[in-house]
């Protein structure tokens, strides 16, 4: 079993972080000795199933942090071309690729194993992590995230996915409505169907009816990993965040020299 990765790290520090970490790129801000985005480099290299790394972000990036033997490629003008950028950096002869953000630093190559080991590599398409908010809450007391109620629970997004890039042509077309219409539901109403959103505002619909709508309106076979690995759903996007996750690794982490 073996796949490779894209790391997607070009987002600028112009947000909600700024106030609490300087610095250009939000991949390069240091968290208990070390940028961002190197834990996430550790992790997948540290990997037993990850070869081939590609960094999306800019040049910078590689002066700022130790990326191994990972590609750097400029990012362009958001997150669907950036995964893009990745995939043709990695070549066209499809396999599967683990994408992840560079905000991730709770995650260990053990974490990154794991996750994959629960996608099963079942010749699927798509492959999307959802953390169970009592999970994350336990392992995280204080985090703050969005929760989306299922009738199997609350759960919230993965900050990473495995797909076959070998339908990014496909690929391309869902994330640029997804993205575009997050914010629009009269917009994703007309697509999904006003019943399918009713039935979620209500808490009736269960993950496999959600995979189902999502492969009936895509041609794409994706799946919904409910995974046991909380630190994927742990992003560092504001202040307390960062915070947070300081204190976490602090405990953690062997004290330093």
């Amino acid at each position: 079993m073996s796949v490779d990765a894209v790391i997607l790290a070009g987002r600028a520090n112009d947000g909600k972080l700024r106030e609490a970490a300087p610095g250009e790129w939000e991949a390069l801000i240091e968290i208990s000795g070390k940028p961002m985005i190197q834990y996430v480099v550790d992790a997948l290299s540290g990997s037993r199933f990850v070869e081939r790394i590609v960094v999306v972000g800019p040049a910078e990036l590689g002066r700022g942090a130790d990326l191994g033997e990972a590609e750097v490629v400029p990012p362009g003008g958001g997150m669907v071309d950036n995964v893009m950028r990745g995939f043709e950096a990695l070549g066209d002869e499809g396999g599967e690729t683990l994408v992840v953000t560079s905000d991730i630093p709770l995650i260990t190559p053990q974490v990154v194993d794991g996750f994959i080991r629960e996608c099963g590599l079942l010749d699927l398409d798509f492959y999307y992590p959802v953390v169970r908010r009592d999970l994350m809450e336990a392992r995280y007391p204080g985090v703050h995230r969005t929760y989306a109620g299922m009738r199997e629970g609350q759960f919230t997004g993965g900050n990473m996915f495995l797909v076959n890039r070998g339908i990014a042509d496909d690929l391309r077309k869902t994330l640029d409505f997804l993205v575009m219409n997050r914010k629009k539901p009269l917009k994703m109403a007309s697509v999904l169907g006003v019943p399918f959103l009713f039935k979620m505002m209500l808490k009736r619909l269960t993950i496999l009816e959600a995979e189902r709508k999502a492969g009936s309106l895509y041609g794409l076979k994706a799946k919904a990993v409910i995974t046991t690995f909380p630190e994927i759903g742990f992003d560092v996007d504001k202040p307390s965040d960062l915070s947070l996750c300081k204190e976490i690794l602090s405990e953690i982490l062997p004290p330093r020299e």
